[in-house]
């Protein structure tokens, strides 16, 4: 079967970084058209340039990539240095990227990508808040049904929140670009905290990425070590979550996976909700599945999956 075409839209962070490893690694599997940069972890400027460092750490600068919206459609911009570090990619000491970001905005590009690749053949994997995606469909309402499947991380339901009591902190840094992307039609999955809270990257996990003896299984070992300290902090959880990966995996593996087509909606009108992903888990309500919301993974699967296909970095 050929590789399913995809933009991965990210604003990098560490886990988006090992998402960004896994696809670039699997070529068989995902062939990546480009990497569009977003305001979310940390501003724009570092997630373009922390997108060039990860392509460079595959050994892939040939792949293409671009800036987009550098702040939400109607609020200001709430980065997370607290837990990724003022770079966004704190813990290994990566060199600045030589490859060029591209001259053309993030969003001109994945219209132009959609509208000349043949309708239901490219796939959109958000890993940060989803103004570049909401921009696209308010700008180019025609390319929403040339989208094969949105698969994004984002949102929560049982987890409930990481950045407020009950919001995620992609979903909630632009609430109003969640909501346009769950209304608009397209085909969405949905890597919520209720599965990425699955993934976790013991001690154990971390030494098998480590012995890998790569600069790329270095990096990640580096980069989870950083970022952990906050997770097990906040969770008294044995490591840290790996949220994004999970796009990539499903992508890959998708019967490492499970879930429910839902309806999801998003809140955003209440401050003491803001951000929440509202899942019909139940099915109580008569709105109409919207989402495949993924509850669950095999973690093992999951790791030995990324741990085999960073060894070819």
């Amino acid at each position: 079967m050929a590789a399913r075409k995809i933009i991965i839209d990210t604003d990098p962070g560490q886990d988006d970084a090992v998402a960004i490893l896994l696809a670039l690694a699997s070529p068989e599997d995902v062939d990546v058209l480009g990497i569009t940069a977003v305001a979310g972890n940390v501003p724009l400027d570092l997630t373009a340039k922390n997108a060039r460092i990860v392509c460079e750490l595959a050994g892939k600068p040939d792949v293409p990539v671009f800036a987009g919206c550098d702040r939400p459609l109607r609020r200001d911009l709430v980065t997370a240095e607290h837990v990724h570090g003022k770079t966004g990619l704190d813990g290994p000491d990566l060199p600045d990227p030589t490859m060029p970001l591209q001259v053309q905005h993030a969003v001109d590009f994945i219209i132009d990508t959609l509208r000349n690749h043949d309708a239901g053949t490219v796939t959109l994997c958000p890993l940060g808040p989803l103004t570049n995606i909401a921009t696209v469909f308010q700008k180019a309402p025609d390319v929403v049904d040339r989208v094969q499947e949105i698969v994004l991380m984002g949102g929560a339901y049982f987890e409930v929140g990481n950045i407020t009591p009950a919001a995620e902190f992609n979903i909630y840094v632009d609430p109003e670009a969640a909501d346009i992307v769950f209304k608009s039609g397209a085909p969405i999955v949905v890597m919520p905290l209720d599965v990425t809270h699955k993934a976790l990257v013991t001690k154990t996990r971390n030494d098998a990425f480590r012995a890998l003896g790569t600069g790329a299984g270095t990096a990640v070992a580096e980069m989870t070590d950083f970022f952990e300290r906050f997770d097990k902090e906040k969770y008294g959880s044995a490591g840290a979550p790996l949220h994004d990966p999970c796009v990539t995996a499903y992508l890959i593996r998708p019967d490492l996976f499970s879930g429910r087509h839902i309806n999801v909606e998003i809140e955003t009108t209440s401050e003491l909700t803001m951000g929440m992903t509202v899942a019909d888990w139940w099915g109580v309500t008569d709105r109409p599945a919207n989402a495949l919301f993924i509850g669950d993974l095999d973690a093992d699967g999951f790791f030995d999956l990324l741990t085999q296909r960073l060894a070819r970095l």
